[in-house]
């Protein structure tokens, strides 16, 4: 491993400026920055969705590991021309959501986010995972990022859509509807 930091605050940064893993400096609001850190912010979410009690144990198994992942991701971001996530996760990620979408009913309807606080919360964490997407495109307009990386990050927020519909059963038995002739007269 690495430096451990003995210190938390450095004061490299009171110019606005932040180091990337590979020692370089860039403006702390550079698009690379955005992106690792909206995938810090998504995990930081999920762990808010993990210390919700009661998670069943799939769910939380699978969000555990994802942890990892992004922890890996933001990585990748932060030290250009690093290379970890792969394929093979985002396929992964893409038989996971089918195991766990394959026993709930069919979607006719728009879904509010919402359903208990577990799923209100892979709520959030998905809406998270879409900028942390759109950040990661952001940046690969610019420089040079692994075609997995956004490829994972539109999957992990399908993925989080599912486990939201898992959760709000298993918190309320059912999704909140959102129903377009609500009150109107």
């Amino acid at each position: 491993m690495g430096n451990r930091l003995s210190r938390i605050y450095t004061r490299t940064g009171d110019d606005g400026t932040t180091g990337l893993g590979d020692g370089s400096r860039v403006a702390k609001d550079s698009a690379r920055v955005e992106a690792y850190g909206t995938v810090d912010e998504l995990n930081s979410a999920i762990g808010v969705l993990l210390a919700v009690p009661a998670l069943p144990e799939s769910v939380a198994s699978c969000l555990t590991r994802i942890q990892h992942e992004l922890f890996d991701l933001g990585g990748e971001l932060c030290i250009p021309g690093h290379q970890v996530i792969t394929a093979a996760q985002v396929s992964w990620l893409e038989s996971t959501l089918d195991d766990f979408n394959e026993p709930l009913p069919a979607l006719k309807e728009f879904i509010l986010p919402g359903g208990g606080p577990a799923a209100a919360a892979c709520h959030l964490a998905r809406t998270i995972a879409r900028r942390a997407e759109r950040r990661a495109w952001t940046l690969a307009k610019a420089e040079s990022v692994n075609a997995e990386v956004p490829k994972y990050l539109n999957r992990l927020s399908d993925l989080l859509f599912v486990l939201a519909r898992v959760l709000a059963r298993h918190e309320r038995g059912a999704e909140v509807l959102w129903r377009h002739d609500r009150g109107k007269s």
